[in-house]
């Protein structure tokens, strides 16, 4: 039975003030986690390509396990937690986790793609618990005043875990010293692809190592406080009111009757598809240009940010090496423009907090999706190191586009809230749809140039909706 709600306020109470602060440092750190282990697929993908001896459109079948997950498990999620709570549910997604990860050691034996896919599957079924457990939980982890900060927060943490995470695993899984590479390219392409294929194992049995412990924490020392529901002032935001300030009464059965909630939905759809899509085809995009040559800026990026990362390698049981910027072109090169690339959405977080309260969200919305449209546009139709780096820059375009589409496709929901935002939820599998698609169009459609058409009218379905689709009718 429904809990009538009131417009007056509780009374007050003498309870003590509760600190939320070692709940919201752990939050923060799984946030960092998301991250990290999501854009790691950006170079376990061409990765995988090699060593598998796979087609582009077969390499970005890598993304589709793991964003699948978030369709498939998005409501026994939300199951799951109900059954378990949230401390629980949290534990038992970070242990689901830790067995996807090791089963990229049975995968890495026998390099059979299908095992890789089904380790990611896993992956992704645990970081589906913890991110539908997660996202509510810090929205209502403190008063309501700053919950926006929080989000803010945990938020800058995911970005700078997905902008580090590509440059540590280009250092894995493209770097080692020059006798290595010397030696691996000198044996017969079985062997040699038997021996790169043991690459993959060193991270992610440290990973399962790191979730194992971080879930002990979890069980044994963070005490999360358990958080029923929102509070009353939050159930009822976004509904619709009259001109003398009533509620009014919306003479609606589903949260799919919102025309902008259904163009929302594919909103957060596109939005996931192209930014997963861009970071995981990043690579090959540099390979198929073909530079012989880098820029000294491009040297000395990569340079910079391999002196800056060089000995975290060491953890993963290999010797530091220099990236060689002499050969134009690598995977190690490339794996650094990746992490460019999430490091921009990371900097555009983080000067978008006070350009979204400074100015109007939606015309800041417009402004990115058209820069993003002009940018992989005039890339498809540039060369070399030019077309690489327009890509690059839509990283800082799809920085706000995530925390301004969310709040334009919910609002006037009124009790259909929290349904909409569970579709909202389950449309980031667009991670797992639009890749494929790119990739199917570079393997079957005339190569990654025309692939590259998909994200480019993916912000432009965005910058419709940021135009039109968003209106509440």
């Amino acid at each position: 039975m429904a809990t009538p709600l009131t417009t007056s306020p509780p009374p007050a109470t003498t309870a003590p003030a509760r600190s939320y602060a070692l709940p919201m440092v752990a939050m923060t750190a799984l946030f960092f986690l998301f991250g990290a282990v999501t854009n790691f697929n950006d170079v376990l993908m061409p990765y995988l390509k090699d060593v598998c001896q796979l087609t582009d459109l077969q390499s970005s079948a890598v993304q589709s396990a793991f964003f699948g997950a978030y369709f498939l498990m998005s409501l026994p999620a939300g199951w799951v937690l109900k059954r378990l709570g949230y401390q629980r549910g949290i534990v038992a997604g970070l242990l689901i986790m830790a067995v996807g990860a090791l089963l990229f050691v049975p995968a890495a034996n026998t390099r059979e793609f299908g095992l890789f896919l089904t380790a990611l599957a896993v992956l992704g079924a645990g970081i589906t618990l913890l991110q539908v457990a997660a996202n509510p939980y810090v929205s209502v982890l403190g008063p309501a005043r700053s919950a926006a900060a929080r989000v803010s927060i945990v938020g800058v943490a995911n970005n700078f875990g997905g902008a580090l995470s590509p440059l540590v695993g280009g250092l894995v899984l493209f770097g080692g010293s020059v006798a290595l590479k010397a030696r691996l390219a000198a044996l017969p392409l079985a062997q040699r692809l038997g021996e790169e294929s043991q690459l993959v194992k060193a991270p992610y049995l440290g990973l399962a190592a790191f979730l194992v412990v971080l879930a002990g924490l979890f069980f044994f020392v963070v005490k999360l406080p358990e958080i029923e529901s929102l509070p009353v002032e939050e159930e009822t935001r976004g509904a619709e009111w009259d001109e003398e300030g009533h509620l009014r009464i919306v003479r609606r059965t589903s949260a799919l009757q919102f025309p902008h909630l259904a163009l929302g939905i594919v909103a957060i759809f596109v939005y996931v598809g192209v930014e997963v899509g861009l970071g995981s085809f990043l690579i090959r995009y540099g390979e198929a240009q073909g530079i012989q040559q880098l820029s000294a800026f491009t040297q000395s990026l990569v340079r910079g940010l391999n002196v800056a990362t060089n000995y975290a390698i060491t953890l993963f049981g290999q010797s530091p090496a220099p990236i060689d910027t002499s050969a134009g072109f690598t995977k190690a090169v490339g794996a650094v423009l990746v992490s460019s690339y999430w490091f921009g959405s990371l900097v555009g977080r983080v000067i978008g907090i006070p350009l979204l309260l400074k100015f109007h969200n939606r015309a800041l919305l417009v402004a990115v999706c058209a820069a993003g449209v002009t940018l992989v546009g005039a890339s498809i139709l540039s060369s070399g190191e030019t077309a690489l780096w327009l890509i690059v820059l839509c990283g800082l375009m799809n920085s706000i586009m995530w925390p301004v589409i969310f709040p334009l496709a919910i609002t006037g929901l009124g009790r259909f809230t929290k349904q909409g935002s569970s579709y909202l939820v389950m449309a980031i599998v667009g991670g797992a749809i639009i890749p494929p698609l790119m990739g199917w169009l570079a393997t079957h459609g005339g190569g990654l140039r025309v692939a590259f058409t998909v994200p480019m009218l993916c912000y432009a379905y965005l910058l419709y909706y940021s135009l039109s689709g968003y209106r509440v009718r």
